[in-house]
């Protein structure tokens, strides 16, 4: 799979707008350079993991709303699953993870 850098720009540059920041106010946020984002959002430099995870947090979401155009944002409750799945050991994850596969399996209204 190749990524399309001006595509995951938009991507950005659209969760910037819905959140109704400036470029600035993200790039302090997430702590990168004067103007870099500027060129992150044109598709001109390539970011680094480290920035396309900065500014997922900056921006309040998910690195993969950037990088493939999607998110679980409207419903967070998976977060608080998966702090919870932190304390567990391996034969309860295995349990878990049977019963995930099961739920995704039913057909609930």
């Amino acid at each position: 799979m190749e990524l399309d850098y001006k595509q995951i720009g938009r991507r950005i540059a659209r969760r910037r707008k819905f959140l109704g920041l400036k470029q600035a106010e993200v790039e302090e946020r997430a702590d990168i350079g004067f103007k870099y984002l500027s060129v992150i959002e044109r598709g001109f430099s390539i970011p680094s993991t480290e920035v396309i995870m900065r500014l997922a947090v900056a921006l309040e979401t998910t690195p993969d709303e950037f990088l493939v155009g999607s998110t679980r944002r409207e419903n967070e409750r998976w977060r608080d699953v998966a702090d919870s799945l932190r304390a567990l050991n391996n034969r309860q994850l295995a349990l878990v993870s049977s019963f995930i596969e099961w739920v995704g399996q039913q057909e609930i209204p």
